[in-house]
């Protein structure tokens, strides 16, 4: 069993890797959301680590990684070469099956769609591709566009210069705090995060929305929908086959964080995937 942690350089970031496992198993790397850290998966990664090489990290501007300044430190390409630099040093030999959540899963479409992505699945929970979103959202609208956009209020809201931070420091900050120690059991970064992370919607969602660039992948794709979630709606991900050549879909009865408060049904679904696209040893 490895244990502790590791730092990778990436792009003038420093970001805090965990692994758990045997290295020679096939490699499952996860990818937290915002405003969580890499705590978000405690519940999974024991789950997982019996029969997998468990990689988690703290991404840029989260937990224990650095915080870079400014928009273009936290835009979709960098993001994306983070992800690779972790691959390159847990898995230097072998593609890695890619799990991501939330925020996790925005900025792991767009390494997934990168062309000869190190990359050997990749499991998305609750988290669309931003181009996928922005050609969708130019279809003739419907109802399910209008139900994404009341659920997804809080971006805006980020957008609001000074307003975000202030809101984050001492409104919603300590709420979230609050939550996220009584669900996950630690909280200690939430509120610096928080007010961090508002720069990975700033740095993207406007550009992508605007001019959605055509995104393709032949990684297979497994997409976990949680039944109860009031943030991102199945709609968002209605046209993934347009995109990918390989799709499969899963619901599973949970709401937005499945990680934490189903654990044990989102390992499952991860091990059943990842399993049906690992190389035979």
């Amino acid at each position: 069993m490895l244990g502790g942690n590791v730092r990778v350089e990436s792009e003038g970031a420093r970001l805090a890797v965990f692994e758990h496992g045997d290295r020679s198993a096939p490699t499952i790397v996860l990818v937290h959301g915002y405003p969580d850290t890499h705590r978000v998966w405690d519940e999974v990664v024991p789950l997982l680590a019996d029969e997998f090489h468990v990689v988690t990290y703290d991404v840029r501007g989260a937990g224990e990684s650095s915080a870079p300044r400014g928009l273009a430190a936290y835009r979709l390409p960098v993001l994306a070469r983070d992800l690779f630099a972790v691959i390159a040093a847990v898995s230097p030999d072998a593609p890695v099956h890619v799990v991501a959540h939330d925020w996790g899963s925005i900025q792991a479409w767009e390494a997934v769609t990168t062309p000869d992505a190190p990359i050997a699945s990749y499991t998305s929970i609750s988290g669309p591709c931003l181009d996928h979103v922005g050609h969708w959202m130019r279809r003739k609208p419907t109802t399910r566009h209008l139900r994404q956009l009341l659920n997804s209020w809080y971006i805006a809201l980020f957008h609001l210069p000074f307003v975000a931070p202030l809101l984050w420091r001492h409104v919603i900050g300590p709420r979230w705090a609050a939550v996220v120690r009584r669900v996950e059991g630690v909280a200690p970064t939430v509120v610096r995060d928080g007010v961090q992370g508002i720069a990975l919607y700033r740095a993207n969602f406007v550009p992508r929305l605007r001019s959605p660039r055509v995104r393709r992948t032949d990684v297979p794709v497994q997409l976990v929908q949680p039944a109860r979630d009031r943030y991102v709606t199945a709609g968002v991900t209605e046209d993934v086959e347009r995109w990918a050549s390989d799709v499969r879909r899963r619901v599973i009865d949970a709401g937005h964080w499945a990680p934490v408060t189903h654990a044990r049904a989102v390992a499952l679904l991860v091990a059943d995937h990842v399993t049906a696209h690992s190389r035979p040893a």
